[in-house]
């Protein structure tokens, strides 16, 4: 017979549950440190215990695709950060050539020019505006000023400058630098930044790649923020990561030095082309150094040379040179011409003087 006190002490008091078994040592699954997670802050994945009823052993819960979604999210927001709303004012031969690697790189082309190229822009993914207002109001992150020489004060006047954000980076892409770089400085507001830039390169020159081409740029005016400072460098990596050589350069230093590598060049070309070279049967490799020459210089416009000569001071000079190496040159040839003649005329065979015939 059980005692009623036991029996009171079972009715209050019931007995507990059987622990559950225990559950074997499992490895730990937890993920190594990534790069990611060293740059942008990765909360801890904590295990979650939840308390058993009979107060036994805690089940534990991994959450193993929260850190790696977090950092899915980081690299998105890592490479969305490094784009750039690039707004190209003339989109013509060379600013569709540099948008084809812009866009390569996944940043945003807003096209802009006076001839309806919108086809061009769409096969690239770029949006085309007839309306430079139409453009400004997209608020691009740059401004690329890719015009021939000759419009490039016109085109930068006709910019609503009111409808662009007040800190926007401008750009040229010129073939001369210090015309650019005074009328950006005198044209635009105080505000905005300006980077004048070369590629030493064209669609012709850099169509295989860019790989080890010259880009010249000077930051004329960036402003002190981080962000200006940051936008800037994005925009020279463009160029950077396509393996060009990378050189920075005053505007003044550039003039003086493409005066001899890019006037001269054209000017050679230009004067081999007014004697209507043709190619032979018995090319020599320098005859056809000639040739193309010619070739890659008249395929660029009068206008793009004739730019070379008004807007460098440093052309005028070279092309006087240049008229006074020819004149050089021909007066040595033909002095030695007149030396071989005299000596034919007045000098006998065995090399005495030949007699002078006198007058009866």
């Amino acid at each position: 017979m059980i005692p009623s006190h036991s029996l009171f002490a079972s009715l209050t008091h019931p007995l507990p549950p059987p622990p559950p078994p225990r559950l074997p040592n499992l490895p730990s699954f937890r993920p190594r440190a990534t790069l990611l997670s060293r740059v942008f802050h990765v909360p801890s994945r904590r295990c979650h215990r939840q308390r058993l009823p009979w107060g036994g052993g805690a089940v534990r819960a991994l959450d193993a695709a929260q850190a790696f979604d977090y950092e899915s999210r980081a690299s998105e927001e890592l490479e969305q950060r490094a784009r750039l709303k690039i707004a190209i004012v003339g989109f013509g031969n060379f600013g569709q050539f540099l948008a084809r690697t812009f866009a390569a790189q996944g940043h945003g082309i807003l096209a802009y020019s006076r001839s309806d190229h919108s086809a061009a822009a769409g096969s690239l993914g770029a949006t085309f505006f007839r309306d430079p207002h139409d453009l400004c109001e997209q608020h691009p992150d740059v401004v690329l000023l890719c015009t021939s020489i000759l419009s490039a004060e016109a085109v930068l006047r006709s910019l609503p400058f009111q409808r662009l954000r007040r800190s926007t980076l401008f750009v040229d892409v010129l073939s001369v630098k210090e015309f650019p770089k005074n009328l950006l400085l005198h044209i635009l507001p105080p505000d905005f930044d300006i980077l004048c830039t070369h590629p030493m390169f064209g669609p012709e020159s850099g169509k295989h790649g860019w790989a080890g081409l010259p880009f010249v740029y000077d930051k004329v005016r960036i402003g002190e923020s981080e962000d200006r400072v940051d936008r800037c460098r994005r925009f020279l990596d463009i160029f950077a990561r396509e393996g060009c050589r990378m050189v920075e350069m005053s505007c003044a230093e550039h003039d003086e030095n493409a005066a001899e590598i890019q006037f001269l060049t054209h000017t050679v070309g230009r004067i081999l082309a007014k004697l209507n070279l043709k190619s032979t049967p018995i090319n020599t490799k320098g005859y056809e150094t000639l040739l193309k020459l010619v070739e890659n210089t008249c395929s660029d416009s009068f206008d793009l040379y004739n730019g070379l000569f008004m807007y460098n001071k440093n052309s005028t000079e070279l092309l006087e040179r240049l008229e006074l190496a020819f004149d050089s040159l021909k007066k040595e040839l033909f002095g030695r011409l007149h030396d071989i003649l005299r000596k034919q005329l007045f000098e006998s065979p065995n090399g005495s003087s030949a007699p002078v015939a006198k007058d009866n």
